[in-house]
């Protein structure tokens, strides 16, 4: 296997390396305004954002799959849920037919500011969207996935080699 740290880059895959980065960078600092704008932590107004996503997107997350999203422990996770809970932010049910799964919802007041938030900050991101060729975003999306299945498999392979 080839060292990408030795083996020469061409200057549109630098360009890609360069403008995730700067996606991740901007993409984070949006996370700490929602924070700010939701009164939260931003660890949890991050775990928020990803359990309001997955509900919104017909998968609500059990709190494992939320805890592996989020990068925390099952302990820090259970911790920053009862804070999200208690905040009148999420509600944990049974839906499954085994009632020990529990799934996160997020309640409708939690849904409600992350929607003003998103109007107030995601018009630029919106604007960008809607003006994309469908070519250039199916493009985009088929690149990312790629990227998104190549970092899993190199976090499964380091997950392995620690354990």
């Amino acid at each position: 296997m080839a060292d990408p740290l030795t083996e020469d880059w061409e200057p549109a895959q630098v360009a890609v390396m360069e403008a995730l980065r700067d996606w991740a960078v901007g993409f984070a600092e949006l996370n700490q305004h929602m924070s700010t704008w939701m009164k939260l932590p931003t660890s949890d107004a991050h775990a928020l954002g990803q359990i309001i996503w997955a509900a919104q997107g017909g998968e609500p997350l059990s709190p494992a799959r939320l805890a592996r999203r989020i990068g925390m422990t099952s302990g820090a996770t259970t911790v920053l849920l009862n804070r999200l809970e208690q905040a009148q932010m999420l509600v944990r049910s049974r839906e499954h037919t085994d009632r020990r799964r529990v799934t996160l919802r997020p309640t409708a007041a939690a849904q409600e500011q992350a929607r003003a938030f998103m109007a107030t900050a995601g018009v630029e991101i919106a604007a960008v969207l809607r003006q994309t060729e469908t070519e250039e975003l199916d493009t985009a999306t088929a690149v990312l996935r790629r990227m998104n299945e190549a970092v899993g498999r190199a976090n499964d392979r380091l997950g392995n080699a620690t354990t």
